[in-house]
């Protein structure tokens, strides 16, 4: 396919692809599944080989969100029946850490709900982030506490943190259909003061909330532009009690495309399978790693993965292997430019088609999956052992 060795082309040579071409990898068909997977697998092999990195999420703080992204479990107003707690001390965060780096995770994620931290906040997570570091030697530290205020991401930095994540979700033109507490423009900026502080920017999207393709491609391109060190994927977790508990619009094939489009847009950076891989791509999750060269180990913030160890064997059974803590995940040109974990001491439809709206010809999603959305009950916040 004349399309595929194109983009494949371009891949190798880190050039951006049209935005015509990345809509026509979203409108590929079933049929062409696996030369779309093989062609994107190309360019991600190229930059990263057949290594993939283990990340672990450490929800530091569960619920009680004060904004009303109309994805989000922890939002306000949601009656999803999640764990909902307060900070977790850093004695109990650095417990729960430890458990995702005995089972391989490169990478900590500190995440807390809510629209930001103050400055106290700041200071309790700091001292997580230290508390961290000094139990696990060589791990990598991303934090995500939503929108930053000035010199907090300095502050981060000066703890030991490696990384910030803030996604910008969805794209600008559809962001406010989805939250209106907060807009697009402070998504973008909280990413920048991440990056001028010196921190990997992690910055990615949630595919599933009823966007066209349009909206998908959008998106990462924007993110192209912004630039991130890492790119999670997420594809929307529908719970029951959040306005978008209905939307059931994807299936295994269309995650495998939208990560196909988003590792050509993105080929050198570091492209994470993020939540909802085991609700969507289910048994086609090993069919992702070719796309992909990052993963979370084990249960997410509010609901739970599968098994750390089912997480192994599927890398191990489909080729791949565990990225080792002395391996700097970047290929040598990002990491060197300042970009990156392991520049830090070692240290992370077609166009027009309305908003879920079926592509004429497209076969029917299947119908949802309710019985695959498992609210997490074990690890931080819970007396109950840590998946990992």
């Amino acid at each position: 396919m004349d399309l595929l060795n194109t983009l494949v082309d371009k891949g190798l040579r880190r050039e951006l692809p049209t935005r015509e071409e990345a809509l026509a990898v979203l409108a590929t068909s079933d049929d062409d599944l696996l030369e779309v997977v093989a062609a994107a697998g190309k360019v991600r092999r190229q930059w990263f080989g057949r290594r993939v990195k283990l990340n672990y999420l450490v929800n530091l703080k569960s619920g009680l969100c004060p904004e009303d992204c109309s994805y989000c479990s922890q939002r306000l107003g949601s009656k999803a029946e999640i764990l909902k707690y307060t900070w977790l001390k850093p004695d109990e965060a650095s417990k729960a850490a430890a458990a995702g780096v005995a089972g391989g995770a490169k990478r900590v994620c500190l995440v807390a709900s809510g629209r930001g931290p103050t400055d106290r906040d700041v200071d309790r997570v700091s001292e997580t982030i230290e508390a961290i570091k000094e139990q696990n030697e060589g791990v990598e530290v991303c934090a995500c506490l939503g929108l930053l205020s000035d010199g907090q991401a300095d502050r981060l930095r000066s703890a030991g943190a490696d990384a910030y994540n803030h996604n910008l979700n969805t794209s600008e033109g559809t962001y406010g259909d989805i939250t209106t507490t907060h807009t697009y423009a402070d998504r973008v900026e909280t990413v920048q003061q991440a990056q001028a502080a010196g921190l990997s920017a992690c910055s990615g999207l949630i595919a599933g909330m009823g966007e066209s393709d349009a909206d998908l491609v959008d998106v990462v391109f924007s993110l192209r532009e912004l630039d991130p060190d890492s790119v999670p994927v997420n594809f929307l977790i529908p719970f029951e009690g959040t306005p978008l508990a209905k939307e059931w619009n994807l299936t295994p094939q269309r995650c495998l495309r939208i990560l196909a489009m988003v590792r050509f847009v993105c080929p050198d950076v570091e492209v994470r399978l993020a939540g909802g891989r085991e609700v969507h791509l289910r048994s086609m999750q090993p069919l992702a790693l070719n796309l992909v060269n990052s993963i979370f180990l084990g249960d997410y913030l509010t609901s739970e993965g599968q098994a750390g160890q089912a997480d192994l064997d599927m890398i191990a059974d489909a080729g791949f292997e565990v990225e080792g803590a002395g391996t700097t995940t970047l290929p040598a040109h990002r990491a060197e430019s300042g970009g990156g974990c392991g520049s830090h001491d070692g240290g992370c439809a077609p166009c027009g088609e309305a908003p879920g709206e079926a592509a004429p010809g497209s076969p029917e999603v299947p119908a949802a999956r309710t019985d695959l959305v498992a609210v997490r009950r074990r690890g931080a916040g819970t007396d109950l052992a840590p998946n990992a």
